[in-house]
């Protein structure tokens, strides 16, 4: 399967599916990586694996329709199939949304519904989650709309939160556990055990 990954600061669930795609332990091939941040790690990553990568942003575009366009293009024209948003913080327009309707996913660092939202990534999630005393928290890997963490589910998986955890625990541990839950949900929507709709 073809994938088109967007990722907007380090990129490391972008590392975690190039690597295992390369292992052969995921039957995929990362065609281009898209980063709304021109000094984005991400894009360091994918050049040192030779991956086709590059900028789009308000930026670049500043009329979002022609922004949408051009992403749209970026993946059409490396025969995308799958697109992941891999803590990627810009909603998708509408042209890029309709073309791949059904199969742009998104990974989100908790149990949603809850916890998602508009301005709901990052620290600010395991800081809302910690302080709301949940005893667990987890992954949520579901279809992408045009509102924020609304869409279909798709997987999801359970990260206990420990006594005496902070943000930074909690944050590592839910990531640790995000890189492998992503190459393992992307293993069986590529066989087809997990059939998006």
């Amino acid at each position: 399967m073809k994938l088109g990954l967007l990722a907007s600061h380090r990129g490391s669930g972008v590392q975690a599916v190039v690597e295992a795609c390369s292992s052969g332990r995921l039957a995929a091939v990362p065609r281009v990586v898209i980063s709304n941040n021109a000094d984005a790690e991400v894009l360091t990553r994918a050049r040192r694996h030779g991956i086709p990568s590059c900028h789009l942003s308000g930026a670049t575009h500043p009329d979002p329709a022609r922004l949408d366009g051009a992403i749209l293009g970026a993946l059409v024209s490396h025969d995308v199939e799958l697109v992941l948003l891999t803590g990627y913080l810009k909603k998708l327009g509408p042209q890029t949304l309709r073309h791949f309707a059904g199969r742009v996913l998104n990974i989100h660092p908790a149990l949603l519904p809850k916890f998602g939202g508009q301005g709901m990534y990052g620290r600010r999630v395991h800081e809302t989650v910690l302080a709301s005393g949940e005893r667990e928290t987890g992954v949520t890997i579901h279809l992408a709309d045009d509102e924020y963490d609304q869409g279909r589910i798709i997987a999801q998986c359970r990260v206990p939160v420990l006594a005496g955890d902070a943000v930074d625990s909690l944050a590592e541990r839910v990531l640790e556990r995000e890189h492998v839950f992503l190459v393992e949900t992307l293993a069986r929507v590529v066989s087809g055990a997990l059939t998006l709709p």
